[in-house]
């Protein structure tokens, strides 16, 4: 089993910055590609940003482009998510997904439990 804990979450001004990490622990044997995502009280989940595996390709929402940026450091199995000049509407709960092997298994989608952020206007 692979867990996702995802921190960094917190109350934050209109055009402020927070930074979320996420870290992946337990029977780790590969992570591919990872991703952050959100999720608004009578909203469906949406996608916020992906990185490779190699951390060379990104690719973000458009609400989100240009004021997010996604990283990672595979041999600390942690990814961030630095988030500037945040909105109101990027209140949420930021959830954690990561493509990944758990040592002898399958490959399978995993998530963390998320971590609120909330900015005020």
């Amino acid at each position: 089993q692979v867990t996702l804990v995802e921190s960094g979450g917190g109350l934050v001004e209109s055009g402020g910055s927070l930074r979320l990490s996420c870290v992946a622990s337990g029977n780790v044997g590969s992570i591919n590609e990872m991703a952050w995502y959100r999720k608004t009280p009578g909203k469906e989940r949406e996608y916020v940003a992906f990185i490779s595996k190699s951390g060379s390709s990104m690719v973000y929402a458009s609400a989100v482009q240009g004021r997010f940026t996604i990283s990672r450091h595979n041999s600390k199995n942690t990814i961030w998510l630095q988030m500037n000049d945040l909105k109101p509407e990027d209140t949420a709960v930021y959830y954690c997904k990561a493509r990944a092997a758990a040592l002898g298994r399958d490959w399978d989608d995993f998530w963390g439990e998320g971590t609120q952020v909330t900015v005020s206007s």
